[in-house]
């Protein structure tokens, strides 16, 4: 899989550090058996609104203790203004704000503090549905 093209990934959080800490998570590539990410940062929930409308994302990765808007609602946002949204992760504040996820709809959810393994686990599980679907999505 190594020619496909790159996977577009948004990270999205106010934080400079938390976006930075899931870009450093996944790194190049959270798997052997993907493509390399390719990373696009959004600190506004404008600024996400934008780049999801103009498509090209595989992945959204949210964090739901952004302020003023959190990922939680964006989530839900994007999955009822696109049609064939791209998988969304969201970060929680806590692991018992996993059923928050679900009222989100995001597909797949990790807490606070980020734990690399768990999240690149949740991000390749996530891509490779993604990629299994694309000619589907394409055609």
């Amino acid at each position: 899989m190594s020619s496909e093209r790159p996977l577009r990934v948004l990270v999205y959080s106010d934080d400079r550090t938390t976006r930075e800490s899931v870009r450093l998570a996944l790194g190049k590539r959270p798997t052997a058996d993907l493509p390399e990410l390719e990373y696009v940062e959004c600190a506004t929930e404008p600024a996400v609104i934008k780049t999801m409308d103009k498509g090209k994302i595989d992945l959204a990765i949210l964090d739901g203790e952004a302020v003023p808007a959190g990922g939680l609602g964006i989530a839900r946002q994007l999955k009822d203004e696109i049609f064939q949204c791209p998988p969304v992760l969201v970060i929680t504040g806590r692991p018992q704000d996993a059923w928050l996820a679900t009222w989100s709809r995001a597909e797949g959810a990790v807490s606070h503090p980020i734990d690399p393994i768990k999240l690149a686990e949740v991000v390749a599980d996530l891509l490779r549905q993604r990629v299994a679907a694309l000619p589907a999505i394409t055609s």
